[in-house]
This record gives C-alpha cells, structure tokens and sequence, in this order.
C-alpha cells in the first residue's frame, strides 16, 4: 500500500479551498448540550452555543454510494486521496474569537496547507493539514488548524497501541467518563460522522484490529474544553490546541 503512495502528487491539493454554509439551529444546540452532559433547557435564538459546536456544522455529506468500506466518504474531492486505508483525527489547534449563537448562518472556508509523510512505530504515516475559518455575519467567529493522520494496515492485521507516557500529568481538576457506545453513536450523528470505527463494534475489532470502539479525538477535546468552562466560569477560553498521542477505547473510563 505504502508503495503507490505518491506524496508529491498529494501535494498538488496544497492551497486547495473549499466554502461551505449551515445554519446553528436550536435542536442542533439542545442535541449537543445533551450529548456533553450540559443541562439542555430550551435553545433560543441568540443563545450562544457550545465551544465546538463549529464541528457539527458545514459537514460532508455523500451518498451511501460514495462510501468506502469504513464508513468515510471515497477518497479525493476537496481532501487529496491518500491511499493509506487508517484515517483518524491526529489534532489541532483552535482559536476562539466570538461565540457562535442560534439563529446564525455560518460561512466556513477552509484552505488545504500541507501534506507531509513521516514514518511511526506503526509504518508509514501521512499527515494533511487543513485551516479552516467560521464566519458569521458579526465576523470571524473559530480560526482552526485540522490535522489528519492516514496510516498503513498493521502487517499483523493487528493496530500496535502505542504506549503510555511514563509519568502522567498531575492535573488540578480531573473528571472521569465513561464512553459508552450510546454517547459515541450520538457524537457521531451530531458530527454526521460515518466512520465505523466509533459505533460499529465488530468492524472495530475484527476488521481494524482495535481492542474496542474508538473514542472521537474531537469529542475528547470538546468535555475537556467543557471541564475548563465549568471549573474557571470566569475565563473565557481563546486558544485550545490539543494532540492526539493514544488512542482511547469504549471499554475504558478516561479521566
């Protein structure tokens, strides 16, 4: 596989963009609230909405055609088609410049800014980078850095599970989870997120070679941000950057 991968081929979508536009509506809010454990009340217009609420918006959409065998959308379009078969999200980095409200339309225009290729301690890995900007009608709303990584079929058939860090950080507020397939079927309706490897157990497991389901990188990052929001309700959160470095199954609490 690693063999037809052409990186200066994939490098042509460099500066390739893309614009697209949704609306935040109240249902999609009360949904989201629901999802992360918020208390949902009743959405109104100009009520403002989660932190990442910008990821369930402006999504791909394909018909069940279009799909490859693990639930993506078929390679090429707008991301360039990098034949590794593994796709996750690898993180990012996002800056928070006004809320996004209910009743907005929101504009994103997203710009492809590199594809790089580096080798890991599970083969080759290949890491596309994409800048996207949310704009309402009040202005820029999310500046975001969305790094995705493709990665080879394990020779085994199995995926190696990178090990811990040796020494966990020591956190001043920590709260646990528990990512039941419930919770992770929901993020991925709400994220229209078609991916196996996050509701389809047995695809998970006997397909991809993954001990479990896999926990969303995005829906990690959005109770992380939810956790600052309640712990520090005075501070208002402008730049969370965030890396995935292991991955986090079903059959596990995380703190």
């Amino acid at each position: 596989m690693t063999d037809t991968l052409d990186l200066d081929h994939l490098r042509q979508w460099i500066g390739r963009t893309e614009d697209k536009t949704d609306v935040v509506t109240a249902h999609l809010v009360a949904g989201l609230r629901s999802t992360l454990f918020q208390d949902i009340g009743q959405p109104k217009e100009g009520d403002a909405a989660p932190f990442t609420t910008h990821w369930c918006l402006t999504l791909p959409v394909s018909p069940l055609s279009g799909n490859g065998p693990d639930g993506h959308p078929k390679r090429g379009g707008f991301l360039p088609p990098v034949p590794l078969p593994r796709r996750m999200w690898a993180g990012g980095e996002i800056h928070f410049i006004e809320p996004l409200r209910v009743g907005d339309t929101v504009t994103r225009h997203s710009t492809i800014k590199d594809v790089v290729v580096k080798s890991g301690s599970t083969g080759t890995l290949c890491f596309v980078s994409v800048d996207h900007v949310f704009t309402t009608a009040r202005g820029p709303a999310v500046r975001e850095r969305h790094d995705i990584v493709y990665r080879d079929v394990p020779k085994d058939g199995k995926n190696a599970t990178p090990a811990k860090p040796a020494q966990a950080l020591t956190a001043a507020t920590r709260e646990t989870h528990m990512a039941d397939p419930v919770l992770l079927f929901r993020y991925s309706a709400l994220t229209f997120n078609g991916h196996r490897i996050h509701y389809d157990l047995d695809y998970a497991r006997d397909v991809e070679g993954y001990p479990g389901l896999i926990v969303h990188g995005p829906l990690i990052a959005t109770l992380l941000l939810d956790l600052a929001r309640r712990q520090m309700p005075q501070l208002a959160v402008r730049r969370f950057e965030f890396k995935a470095l292991h991955p986090l199954f079903h059959i596990h609490s995380f703190p």
